[in-house]
C-alpha cells in the first residue's frame, strides 16, 4: 500500500533541499494551513529532524554524541544565520573584535553578537541563547 503524500512529507523533503540552515514557518507557508504546518514542524521536531530556535524559527537539527541534546548543525552560527534570515545586520562583538586584533587572549564564547539596531527576538536552544550589543552602523 502506497503512503500518502503528507504535509509533513513535503515539508521534510523541501528542508532536506535547502542550501540553508534555518527554517522560516513563514517559508512553509504553501504547503498548508497554519495547523497543518504547526503539527508537521512539531512531529519534526519531536523526531529529532529540526530544532526550534526561536518563535517561527528552526533549523536543521542533529543529535549530540556526547550529551545525547538535540543540537543545531552548525550550533551558534546558526542563531546568527537566523538573525541574518529576519533581516537583522550582525557583525563581530566588541570581545571578538579584541580577540582577531591581539588586543586579548581571552576568546570569546559566542553567544554575544553586535546588532545594528533594536532586536527582541529571543534566540537558542538547549538554554543557550544569544545576547546582542548594539553597535552603530560603522562597526557592523
Amino acid at each position: 500500500m502506497m503512503k500518502s503524500n503528507t504535509v509533513e512529507d513535503s515539508i521534510r523533503r523541501s528542508i532536506a533541499r535547502r542550501n540553508c540552515e534555518v527554517i522560516l514557518r513563514g517559508d512553509l507557508k504553501d504547503f498548508g494551513s497554519d495547523k497543518q504546518i504547526g503539527r508537521a514542524l512539531n512531529n519534526l521536531c519531536e523526531r529529532k529532524k529540526i530544532v526550534r530556535i526561536g518563535r517561527g524559527v528552526y533549523a536543521r537539527a542533529i543529535v549530540n554524541p556526547i550529551s545525547g541534546a538535540v543540537v543545531p548543525e552548525k550550533g551558534l552560527n546558526t542563531l546568527k544565520e537566523a538573525l541574518k534570515r529576519l533581516g537583522v545586520e550582525v557583525g563581530l562583538s566588541i570581545a571578538e573584535q579584541e580577540n582577531n586584533m591581539g588586543k586579548t587572549t581571552q576568546v570569546p564564547t559566542g553567544r554575544t553578537v553586535a546588532v545594528k539596531g533594536r532586536v527582541t527576538r529571543k534566540l537558542g536552544y538547549n538554554g543557550i541563547y544569544l545576547n546582542y550589543e548594539r553597535v552603530n552602523s560603522a562597526t557592523v
